[in-house]
């Protein structure tokens, strides 16, 4: 049996790939263009519409075209060259986001059309370096500091109550509510309602406190107490110390009224407060209490300047596909095997459909789909770790630990060089 001519010439095939395309009639924004491409997005770019037409040949080439029938289109190849780029601005968005999502979480984002173009909101960010900010550590260190009542944005009320001679148990949460719905001088009235007080310190006043603690004569004489001065004459020597060091015993002495000094303690249980011992009619006469109401604001209503309707996961960033002609050849190379890979995969299932032969006169003609579907595939996945990995050995944090390296082993270098004054 005579083996059969099979050259692009014979064209067995309805369809078969030319072996190049002219830009002739495929001007940027052309039908001809834009009817090939799904998604569209680049159609308008002329550098686009090159790197998708050196794409036919390339691809004819690598696919053995110029030996056999190749049955698929140059629309085909043009539809995967703009997938191919896309999949590449795809992996490299995800990248970026890694890098700035912490930096940028509470900014103004956009709103986006189906091909992925912003619409309103910050424009050109993918060519853009972002100010790089702490912005999910302080966010987080607002409610610690809350917490420790030492800054924070949650506000904090003061509200008081009067004793009642031979009464431990006090219900705060009845006492601050009906106070709110009642009291309009109070900061927190008609903030409640139904919601839960969260009680952060119970004390009384003791007007004589500073006096106590910077009197001279006071009977704790503390600032001598605490530095084993004692009290001393009027003659006595003092060692000078800072002022900030005085601070620190204020803060000192007012801790220790509370744990030593303090008639008084208690305990809260689900905002039901008991005093020890119970009060009687020398107890003092107000007891104060500070507070915060819980959930009384809407957490998705945030009060930063940028944070209402801003960015809050990666999927709210501004970022649109990146520009064609901003990709260098490094990304335009990874794009140009991807294309071929998913030709691959095009060209796979088109003769998968032939059931894995043709005929011809006196025989069959074996097709190799299965084969150009599994290296599709695996070529696919290889490419995308292959620009995973690479990217993330780039992160912010990763330049950041190369430098310092570059750094030391710089230091290292020259610290072992000998000086010229030692060299004869």
């Amino acid at each position: 049996m005579a083996i059969p001519t099979l050259t692009p010439a014979s064209t067995k095939s309805a369809i078969v790939l030319p072996e190049s395309v002219t830009l002739a009639g495929l001007a940027p924004g052309s039908s001809v263009v834009s009817e090939a491409c799904p998604i569209g997005f680049y159609t308008g770019s002329a550098a686009f519409v090159s790197g998708a037409v050196a794409q036919v040949s390339y691809t004819y080439k690598k696919l053995g075209g110029d030996i056999l029938d190749i049955e698929i289109t140059s629309g085909s190849v043009f539809a995967n060259y703009e997938e191919a780029v896309l999949e590449y601005s795809y992996i490299v968005n995800l990248h970026q986001s890694k890098n700035t999502l912490g930096s940028l979480l509470g900014a103004e984002t956009g709103s986006f059309n189906h091909k992925g173009e912003v619409t309103t909101g910050p424009e050109d960010v993918a060519l853009k370096y972002p100010k790089y900010s702490f912005e999910t550590a302080f966010r987080i260190a607002d409610a610690y500091s809350t917490e420790a009542v030492s800054g924070g944005r949650t506000s904090i009320y003061s509200g008081s109550f009067s004793r009642v001679t031979e009464k431990s148990d006090y219900d705060l949460q009845n006492i601050i509510s009906s106070s709110a719905a009642t009291d309009s001088a109070v900061p927190y009235f008609n903030k409640i309602g139904n919601r839960r007080i969260k009680i952060r310190q119970v004390y009384y006043v003791s007007p004589r406190q500073m006096w106590r603690f910077y009197g001279y004569y006071g009977g704790l004489n503390v600032v001598g107490n605490m530095d084993t001065y004692g009290q001393y004459a009027d003659d006595s020597n003092f060692q000078i110390i800072p002022v900030w060091q005085n601070k620190i015993q204020a803060i000192q002495y007012e801790d220790h009224l509370y744990t030593r000094t303090s008639h008084y303690s208690y305990e809260i249980i689900n905002n039901q407060l008991r005093l020890h011992p119970t009060p009687n009619n020398v107890s003092p006469e107000t007891f104060w209490i500070k507070f915060s109401i819980e959930n009384e604001s809407n957490p998705w209503e945030d009060d930063y300047d940028s944070g209402q309707n801003g960015i809050n996961n990666m999927n709210t960033l501004p970022f649109e596909n990146l520009p064609y002609e901003n990709i260098n050849s490094i990304g335009k190379q990874w794009i140009r095997r991807f294309a071929l890979a998913l030709s691959k995969e095009t060209l796979g299932q088109i003769r998968g459909k032939f059931g894995g032969s043709i005929p011809i006169p006196g025989d069959n003609i074996n097709l190799n789909a299965s084969d150009l579907l599994a290296q599709a595939k695996d070529e696919q996945s290889t490419l995308r770790e292959e620009l995973k990995t690479q990217l993330d050995e780039m992160t912010y944090p990763k330049l950041i630990e190369t430098d310092a390296a570059v750094t030391d082993n710089a230091q290292n270098i020259v610290g072992k060089t000998p000086l010229k004054i030692f060299v004869g």
